[in-house]
C-alpha cells in the first residue's frame, strides 16, 4: 500500500510540473503602436512620408491635387488604426480613396519604399518595420489598379 501511495504522489507531482510548464508563455511582443513610438510617433513617420512622397519623382504626379492636411491627418488616423492604437480610421475606404488614380504595381512599390524609408528617417527598427508593411500590404488590392 504504501508503494502505491509513493507511485501517486511521483505521479501527481510529474503532472503537476508538466501542467505548470504548459502555462509558461513566450514573452508577448509589444504593441505595434508603442512600438512606433505612440502617436509621436506615428506623427514623425508621417510627416517624413510625406516629404519623400514630395521628393519621389515616380509617384509625385497621383498627389498634385491632394489636400496635404486631409492626407497627413487621414494617414496618421490609419496607421494608428492598423498599429492597434487607440484611434478609429474615419477616412474613406482604401478603395474609394484609390480609385481613378490609377496606381500601378510600380508605383505602390515605390509608394512602400518611401514608407520604409520615413520609418528608417525615425529610426524606427526594421523588426517593427516589418510588422507594419505587413499590415499595410495587406491593402495591396484595394489600392493597385482602381
Amino acid at each position: 500500500m504504501r508503494k502505491a501511495g509513493f507511485v501517486c504522489r511521483v505521479a501527481v507531482l510529474t503532472l503537476s510540473g508538466v501542467f505548470l510548464t504548459a502555462c509558461v508563455t513566450a514573452p508577448r511582443e509589444e504593441n505595434l503602436f508603442q512600438a512606433l513610438g505612440g502617436q509621436e510617433g506615428i506623427n514623425v513617420i508621417v510627416e517624413n512620408f510625406i516629404m519623400a512622397i514630395a521628393r519621389d519623382e515616380r509617384v509625385i504626379d497621383h498627389f498634385a491635387v491632394s489636400n496635404v492636411e486631409r492626407f497627413r491627418s487621414m494617414m496618421r488616423e490609419h496607421l494608428c488604426f492598423i498599429a492597434d492604437g487607440p484611434c478609429e480610421y474615419t477616412g474613406d475606404s482604401m478603395i474609394d480613396t484609390h480609385v481613378g488614380m490609377g496606381v500601378t504595381e510600380g508605383d505602390f512599390n515605390a509608394i512602400v519604399e518611401d514608407m520604409m524609408a520615413a520609418m528608417n528617417q525615425a529610426e524606427v527598427p526594421i523588426g517593427t518595420q516589418n510588422r507594419l508593411l505587413s499590415r499595410l500590404a495587406e491593402l495591396r488590392g484595394e489600392i493597385i489598379y482602381r
